[in-house]
C-alpha cells in the first residue's frame, strides 16, 4: 500500500535509469510564470519620466535666448527647445540632478549609486517609447519561461553591468537609459539558446536571427550621441548571466515521461557542457565586474588601455564628427 508520502510524490516508487508513472505526468520544469516584473519595469520607467518631466519645468527654466518650450499646453511637463533636446524631453541639468551617470560624480564624488539610477532615466519621449516596447516584447516572453527572480536579476545586472563599461570610456558626457539592461536580456537570450541547445527545433535559425537583431543595433549604437558602451556592457553581462541563471534541463530529462513507462532513461538532469559554460560564465562575471569596479572607483581611463575603443561608440564621418 502506498504510504501518503508517496501519494505526494506521484504514488510510485522510482527506479534508477527507468522512466517513473507519475500520478500528475507533466514536464519537469516546465513551469509557466505569470509575468509582473516587467510590467512594474515599464510603469517605473514611465513614472520615472513623468516624474522627471515634473522637476524639469521646462517654462519656468527656459530663457526666450535659449528657444521655445515644445509643446506649450502641457505646463511644466513642456519639453525642452528641439535644439537643447530632439528627444523631446528635460533639460541635461534635470537629468544629471535626478541621478544620470556622471563620471565626475561616481568617482570624486563617490556617488556609485548613478550607475543604478541612470538606468531608470530616459532623454525624451522616442528614447522612453523606444526601450519599453523593447522590453514588452523581449522581457514578457523571458519572464513566462523563467521567472520575475531570474529575468529581474539579468535586468538590473546588465544595467550596472552597462554602466560600469560606459563610465569606463565616456567621462565628458552624461548618461541615461535602459538599454544596457534590455541589451542584457537580448545577451541572456542568447546563451539560453546555447546552453539549452537540445530542446530547441530550428535552432540554427533562431541563432541567426537574434545575432542579426543584435548586431543590428550595435551597429546603430555607433552613430552620435548614442552611448554603445552601455549597450555592450549590458549586453555581455546579460549573456554570461544567461549561462548561469538560464539554464534548463535538457531534452532527454524534459521528454521521460512521454516515454513508455519502465524505459531506460537518463539519471542527469544538465549536461556535462552545460555545466562548464556556467562555471566560465561565473568566473568571466565576477573577475569583469571585479576588475572594472577596480577600475572606475580608481578613476582609470579604459581609453589609455585601447586607443581605438572609442569607435565601438562612434565612427566619424564626413556629416559628423566625434568628440572624445
Amino acid at each position: 500500500m502506498a504510504t501518503r508520502g508517496d501519494v505526494e510524490k506521484g504514488g510510485v516508487k522510482k527506479e534508477a535509469g527507468k522512466v517513473p508513472s507519475p500520478l500528475y505526468p507533466q514536464h519537469e520544469g516546465e513551469r509557466e510564470w505569470v509575468p509582473w516584473i516587467v510590467p512594474v519595469f515599464f510603469v517605473a520607467n514611465i513614472t520615472v519620466f513623468v516624474v522627471t518631466m515634473y522637476v524639469n519645468n521646462c517654462p519656468a527654466h527656459t530663457t526666450a535666448r535659449d528657444g521655445k518650450c515644445i509643446g506649450r499646453f502641457l505646463g511644466r511637463f513642456a519639453f525642452q527647445p528641439l535644439r537643447q533636446n530632439p528627444l523631446l524631453g528635460p533639460s541635461s541639468a534635470t537629468l544629471t540632478k535626478l541621478g544620470a551617470l556622471v563620471w565626475q560624480k561616481v568617482v570624486h564624488e563617490h556617488q556609485g549609486w548613478r550607475l543604478l539610477s541612470s538606468m531608470w532615466l530616459h532623454a525624451g519621449v522616442v528614447h522612453l517609447v523606444a526601450n519599453m516596447m523593447s522590453l514588452l516584447f523581449i522581457g514578457m516572453r523571458l519572464e513566462q519561461q523563467f521567472g520575475y527572480v531570474r529575468i529581474g536579476a539579468v535586468y538590473l545586472l546588465s544595467g550596472v553591468g552597462g554602466s560600469v563599461l560606459s563610465s569606463l570610456f565616456i567621462r565628458n558626457h552624461i548618461s541615461v537609459g535602459a538599454s544596457g539592461a534590455l541589451f542584457g536580456l537580448l545577451g541572456a537570450m542568447l546563451s539560453e539558446l546555447l546552453t539549452n541547445w537540445t530542446i530547441y527545433s530550428n535552432k540554427v535559425a533562431a541563432v541567426l536571427t537574434l545575432l542579426f537583431v543584435v548586431a543590428v543595433n550595435l551597429v546603430l549604437g555607433i552613430l552620435p550621441h548614442v552611448n554603445n558602451f552601455a549597450h555592450i556592457g549590458g549586453f555581455l553581462t546579460g549573456f554570461l548571466l544567461g549561462f548561469v541563471v538560464l539554464m534548463r534541463p535538457h531534452f532527454g530529462w524534459m521528454e521521460r515521461y512521454g516515454m513508455p513507462a519502465g524505459s531506460a532513461c537518463t539519471s542527469r538532469k544538465y549536461l556535462l557542457y552545460q555545466w562548464i559554460l556556467m562555471a566560465i560564465a561565473l568566473l568571466l562575471l565576477v573577475i569583469g565586474f571585479a576588475v572594472g569596479m577596480a577600475m572606475l572607483f580608481r578613476g582609470s581611463n579604459a581609453n589609455d588601455s585601447c586607443s581605438w575603443c572609442h569607435y565601438l561608440s562612434c565612427v566619424p564621418t564626413a556629416r559628423w564628427t566625434c568628440t572624445n
